[in-house]
C-alpha cells in the first residue's frame, strides 16, 4: 500500500475517534457549554493535539461514588449536621458576634453541600511569611504526643523537604503515629528512597492517584491540591504554602514567596481532621474513622467562627465558588482578593462587575511574573472587563504571589488553597476555611494594602495600549481557560 494511501487511512480512523469523542463529549459527560464547546473545537480543527489533550484532560470524575461520604460517616455527621440546621432555620443559634448573622445563608449553603459545620471556638493565626510558619509548624510537630497527619500537593526533595521528613521519621520513632498522604502528580519526581528513613521508623505514606509509571502519570486532572496538616488533634495548618524552599523563599526564580496559611486551634481543626481521614481512605482504603484519638476532647481556643469547606470534582456542587459568590454578594463596602491564577468563569466575573458597578471598593490582585505563561496570559484577558467595571486590578512584583484569599468588609473572609479559576472550581480537590471574624478580616485587610506597596496598578490607559502580540496571546489562551 502507498504511503499517501496510509495516510488518508490514518486520517480516517483519527477522524472517526475524533467524532466519537465530540459525541461522548456532547452527549454523556454533561459539562458546562464553553467547555464543551472548547473541547469540540480543539478535536475538529487539531485533532491529533485534541485528542491528546482529552485523552490527558478530558476525563469527568463528578460525582463518582466512591468519593462519597459513606454511610457510616452520615450516620455521625447526621445528627450534628440536623442540630445546626434546625438552629440556622429557627434562629436559635447564638453567635459569638452579631455580624456573623449577617452571613447565616451562606453558613447554611455550605452545612448543607459540604456537611460543613460552623464552630465558634476556634483560635486563628494568620502566616504570610514561609520561614515563619514552617519554623512554627516544625515546633508544633516536634511536640506531637499522639499522630502527626499531612497531606499536601507539593513535597520537594530539598533542605526544607527533608527536614519535615527527618522530623516525622523521629517522631514516628518515638511512637508518634505519622500518616503522610501526597499526590501523584504534584510530588511526581519523589522516589521511594526520599521516603525510606520515614517508613524504617514506622511511618505511613500514600499516594493520591500515583502515577501509572513511575514519572509517567497519564491522570493530569482531578489533583489533590490540599495542603493540611494536623497535629494530635489540638492545631491544624491550612492554606497556600506547599513544602518545599521556594515556599520559603529560597529560590533563584521567584526570590521572595508570598502566600497565605492559617494556624487554627478549636473545633474547626475536627473538620480538617476528618477532611484528611476521608482522602487517607480513599488512597488506602484504610478505615480511621472510628478511631476517637482523632477527635479528642478539648477547651475552648477562642471565639473566632470558621467553616472548613472543601469542594473536587466529586461533589454535585462547586461549594468554594458557590462561598466565594456568597462572600462577594454581601460585601458591602469593599473586596479585596489576592490569587496568583485569574481564570474565573462567568458566574464570578459578573458578581465581580455587579460589586464594582454597585460602589463597592473591589480590588484584586495578581502575579506580576507568571509560573505559568498559559495561566498568567488567561489571567490578563479577564482584567480588561474587570476595568471598565470600576475593579481596581494590581500586580505584585516582589517575587511570586501564591496567596489565595478573599476577605470582605473586613470580617468575613476564605483562606485555603482555591484559586479564582475553573480548574480549582471543578477539577482539583480543594479546602478552605470560611472565617468570620474581625481580627482575621482586619489582620488580612491590613495585609492586602500593604502588599500594594509591592504592586504596579494596572489602568485602563495601560491596559489599552497592550500590543497586538500580548492582545492575541491573551485571546487565545482566554479561548482555552474552560480546560486549562
Amino acid at each position: 500500500m502507498a504511503t499517501s494511501d496510509l495516510l488518508w487511512k490514518l486520517g480516517d480512523i483519527i477522524f472517526l475517534i475524533n467524532l466519537i469523542l465530540v459525541l461522548v463529549v456532547v452527549v454523556f459527560e454533561r459539562r458546562n457549554p464553553t467547555a464543551t464547546l472548547t473541547w469540540i473545537l480543539l478535536l475538529v480543527f487539531i485533532p491529533v493535539l485534541g485528542f491528546l489533550f482529552y485523552v490527558f484532560l478530558g476525563q469527568n470524575l463528578r460525582r463518582e461514588k466512591r468519593f462519597h461520604l459513606k454511610e457510616e460517616e452520615e450516620r455521625k455527621l447526621r445528627p450534628l449536621l440536623a442540630r445546626q440546621d434546625a438552629s440556622l432555620h429557627e434562629n436559635r443559634l447564638v453567635f459569638n458576634d452579631v455580624r456573623t448573622r449577617k452571613y447565616q445563608e451562606l453558613i447554611h449553603l455550605h452545612l448543607k453541600s459540604s456537611h460543613s459545620l460552623l464552630t465558634q471556638d476556634n483560635q486563628v493565626e494568620v502566616f504570610d511569611h514561609g520561614p515563619e510558619l514552617f519554623e512554627r509548624m516544625l515546633a508544633s510537630m516536634k511536640q506531637a504526643r499522639s499522630y502527626i497527619h499531612m497531606e499536601y500537593f507539593i513535597i520537594r526533595n530539598d533542605s526544607l523537604g527533608r527536614q519535615i521528613m527527618e522530623t516525622l521519621a523521629e517522631k514516628a520513632r518515638q511512637g508518634v503515629e505519622v500518616k503522610l498522604l501526597y499526590d501523584g502528580m504534584g510530588c511526581i519526581r519523589l522516589t521511594r528512597r526520599f521516603f525510606r528513613e520515614l517508613h524504617q521508623a514506622g511511618g505511613q505514606t500514600a499516594v493520591f492517584f500515583p502515577p501509572f509509571l513511575p514519572h509517567i502519570n497519564l491522570r493530569i486532572n482531578f489533583r489533590n491540591h490540599r495542603k493540611i496538616c494536623i497535629i494530635d488533634g489540638e492545631e491544624a495548618y491550612v492554606g497556600g504554602f506547599n513544602i518545599g524552599d521556594e515556599y520559603r523563599g529560597i529560590s533563584s526564580r521567584f526570590e521572595y514567596w508570598r502566600d497565605t496559611h492559617l494556624s487554627i486551634k478549636g473545633g474547626a481543626v475536627d473538620a480538617l481532621q476528618l477532611r484528611f481521614l476521608l482522602d487517607w481512605r480513599f488512597a488506602t482504603r484504610d478505615p480511621l474513622l472510628g478511631k476517637d484519638k482523632y477527635f479528642p476532647e478539648r477547651q475552648a481556643q477562642g471565639n473566632s467562627a470558621v467553616q472548613i469547606v472543601s469542594s473536587g470534582p466529586d461533589l454535585t456542587y462547586p461549594v468554594i465558588k458557590y462561598g466565594f459568590l456568597g462572600l462577594i454578594s454581601q460585601a458591602r463596602r469593599n473586596i479585596y482578593i489576592q490569587t496568583p491564577y485569574l481564570v474565573p468563569d462567568d458566574s464570578i466575573l459578573e458578581a465581580l462587575k455587579i460589586a464594582a458597578l454597585s460602589g463597592v471598593d473591589v480590588r484584586v490582585m495578581i502575579p506580576y511574573k507568571a509560573d505559568h505563561f498559559y495561566v498568567h496570559w488567561a489571567s490578563l484577558s479577564y482584567l480588561g472587563e474587570l476595568l471598565e467595571a470600576g475593579v481596581r486590578c494590581y500586580m505584585y512584583k516582589r517575587g511570586f504571589l501564591h496567596s489565595k484569599v478573599v476577605v470582605t468588609d473586613g470580617f468575613a473572609s476564605s483562606v485555603g488553597t482555591a484559586n479564582l479559576d475553573i480548574r480549582s472550581f471543578n477539577l482539583n480537590f480543594e479546602v478552605n476555611a470560611f472565617v468570620y471574624d474581625q481580627q482575621i478580616g482586619s489582620r488580612l485587610e491590613e495585609q492586602f494594602v500593604r502588599d500594594l506597596d509591592d504592586c504596579i496598578e494596572v489602568t485602563q490607559e495601560a491596559y489599552r495600549g497592550r500590543s497586538f502580540f500580548v492582545r492575541f496571546k491573551e485571546g487565545f489562551f482566554r479561548l482555552l481557560s474552560p480546560i486549562l
